[in-house]
């Protein structure tokens, strides 16, 4: 009883710190969602006729027939509406800023400015603001007006070049992944800068484009053409230099073993009774067993034979606690994952009438209470109580904005 009661009296870290998040799809409403998820006040303005259209993305829930996939990416959030063309939405915005720390937006550079809802507009109302834009290309450069999504980062960041097998036209990778990288930049970024402002009293744009981050996914692939001019290609489940660090078909499907360095080859050998192997001179090192030629030809056709023999779980029970051994899991895996469970990564998430399952917060601080994630808002829901309680608003000014459609 008293940890519970000490765990209830302690605080998330974000707590007290107050975010604008005027964004739609995935990387700004991800990058909002995490500092909720750490204790923020997240308050997701949306227009009233043009909504963050993730709201119409499936799968849709079947009592509801709401968007799981905007529930995903928008829980712990308050939700509001503002027309930002409109006079009085600038004005309502402009006074929000005043009590906010953090504003998050994703539109083409150049968009709030138009409004006149830019960085150096909103400084103005709040020295400490901390202006956080996600865009494809960044705030400057040439190409910084383009519009860009998920592939545009894939593709010009060199990514979608290196994806695929070698023999077939390279491949995207299979999820958001421009998106994603885009979002964790931004969410770090956005807290460097917050504590900044905490030191300082001033804010700073934080600039960080999709492309950029993307960018920095690529491994050694710019240091490879650089040292040795060599344009990486898709190598399919091969490694580059590491081997083995692939993918193996076993008796019930497929399982990425990595164990190249000598310890753990020699572990696998022993586990397989083939400890012989350790002394053979032409791969008795793991510099040797690098080269492609000799591992073609004798590693490859050694673990193949092994792994034939047994299950996914077997080959985990026999390994994976002395090298690098998991099985490829499909969702339906994942989702009844004992370390993933324990961890508290997937979660009950409550869609309206329904509970789904998403992943939860991978963010685990020593000091930081566990804590129940709430449903992402509908479209406008909190507008009356953000607007009473931040800008201390009566329901006649209220009710006067809803009829003139600015909120």
């Amino acid at each position: 009883m008293a940890s519970e009661s000490k765990n209830k009296e302690k605080k998330l870290p974000l707590e007290g710190v107050v975010v604008l998040d005027i964004t739609r799809v995935v990387a700004g409403p991800y990058c909002s969602m995490i500092l909720a998820d750490l204790g923020a006040t997240v308050i997701k303005i949306e227009n009233p006729n043009d909504p963050d259209y993730t709201r119409n993305f499936p799968p849709f829930t079947r009592n509801d027939n709401e968007s799981a996939f905007f529930a995903q990416y928008n829980r712990n959030k308050l939700g509001m509406t503002i027309d930002l063309k409109s006079e009085d939405g600038k004005k309502i915005l402009r006074q929000l800023v005043k009590k906010a720390n953090i504003l998050v937006e994703n539109f083409r550079p150049g968009v709030m400015k138009s409004l006149g809802l830019g960085y150096d507009n909103l400084q103005k109302e709040n020295e400490a603001l901390v202006y956080t834009a996600i865009s494809g290309f960044g705030q400057t450069g040439p190409k910084s007006s383009r519009p860009s999504f998920d592939n545009t980062g894939q593709a010009e960041s060199g990514l979608w070049s290196m994806n695929g097998y070698p023999d077939r036209p390279p491949v995207r990778v299979g999820t958001i992944i421009g998106d994603l990288a885009a979002c964790f930049f931004g969410t770090i970024g956005t807290i460097v800068a917050l504590r900044e402002a905490e030191k300082t009293g001033k804010g700073q744009m934080v600039d960080v484009a999709q492309v950029d981050s993307t960018l920095c996914l690529t491994e050694s692939a710019l240091l490879r053409y650089s040292v040795n001019k060599e344009e990486a290609k898709p190598t399919g489940n091969d490694h580059a230099f590491v081997r083995p660090y692939e993918q193996f078909r076993c008796k019930d499907g497929y399982v990425f073993f990595g164990g190249y360095n000598d310890k753990q080859w020699k572990e696998t050998l022993k586990a397989f009774g083939s400890n012989e192997l350790s002394t053979d001179p032409e791969i008795d090192t793991m510099h040797k067993r690098f080269n492609k030629e000799v591992y073609e030809r004798r590693i490859k056709p050694l673990i193949n034979g092994w792994f034939s023999r047994y299950t996914k779980a077997e080959l985990e029970a026999m390994l994976a606690d002395k090298v690098p051994l998991s099985p490829i899991k499909g969702i339906s895996e994942v989702i009844e994952d004992v370390q993933l469970l324990d961890r508290n990564m997937i979660v009950d998430m409550p869609v309206l009438s329904e509970v789904v399952k998403m992943f939860g917060n991978p963010i685990k601080l020593s000091d930081m209470p566990q804590h129940s994630f709430k449903r992402a808002p509908n479209l406008g829901e909190n507008n009356n109580q953000i607007l009473k309680n931040f800008l201390g608003m009566d329901d006649q000014k209220i009710n006067e904005l809803k009829n003139k459609g600015v909120i």
